[in-house]
């Protein structure tokens, strides 16, 4: 009997993630998904059916990332990582350099060390050869930030992933596991583009696009099933723009 796959995808519970958790969770895998609130985890795994597994942690702090890893090592070999999890940071609460290296930090935090800690906990246990890692990143990393929040730091710490990748894309290229970031663009139903933005800033940003459209967190689990496939096995290292056309390729 064909083992089951498995796949383990942080901020699994709200938006993108939930999307991708149900997609892979469609297509028989395993699914463990992680994030900070263990109802809304629970939740979510009620909602998609049998096979998802919901753990709960914080993945900025390596002792919670430690114990998580435990458990989804008693999962079985890793057959897919999408680290997923982040956020955009509340701007600083004050035009002072403290307020200011506090958001930084919290922004490098959500958006990168989440994916540092969970991808180093969990490195040992991707299969090999075919194991696949997809690292979630944004147009804003291609762009440049915009907007009034933490001044730059949400683009800045996506763009950190990008050279992270690289350096994985080599290192795990021997062992068969391919690396590649996925960077979407404006996706509406999510909890960073929320209720709080005006109908202007969305018309805006699907205006942007070539297709006239935004995107929706099931073509960004579409591209994550693509990239975690089987077919995708000659292609890494690569950045991979989900945006619509708002951002062209380079």
């Amino acid at each position: 009997m064909e083992r089951q796959r498995t796949a383990v995808v942080s901020g699994g519970g709200t938006g993108i993630g939930r999307a991708i958790a149900a997609e892979l969770a469609g297509e028989g895998y395993r699914v463990a998904i992680l994030g900070r609130r263990a109802e809304v985890l629970a939740q979510t795994a009620a909602a998609i059916g049998a096979g998802v597994v919901p753990v709960a942690a914080d993945l900025t702090v390596a002792a919670e990332v430690e114990r998580a890893a435990g458990e989804i090592a008693a999962l079985g070999p890793v057959d897919v990582l999408v680290n997923n999890a982040g956020a955009v940071i509340t701007p600083p609460a004050d035009a002072g350099l403290a307020a200011l290296a506090e958001a930084w930090r919290r922004d490098l935090d959500t958006n990168l060390l989440t994916a540092v800690l969970l991808t180093t906990a969990l490195a040992g246990h991707l299969r090999r050869p075919g194991g696949r890692l997809i690292l979630i990143s944004s147009a804003a990393a291609q762009r440049g930030g915009a907007g009034p929040h933490s001044a730059g730091s949400y683009a800045a710490a996506k763009a950190a992933l990008h050279g992270w990748a690289f350096g994985l894309a080599r290192q795990f290229g021997p062992d068969g596991i391919t690396v590649n970031v996925l960077a979407p663009g404006y996706v509406a139903d999510t909890e960073i583009f929320g209720a709080d933005w005006s109908e202007e800033f969305h018309a805006g940003k699907v205006a942007a696009t070539l297709v006239g459209r935004a995107g929706t967190p099931e073509d960004v689990a579409a591209a994550v099933s693509y990239l975690a496939s089987p077919r995708a096995g000659y292609l890494t290292g690569q950045i991979i723009g989900l945006n619509g056309g708002a951002v062209l390729g380079r």
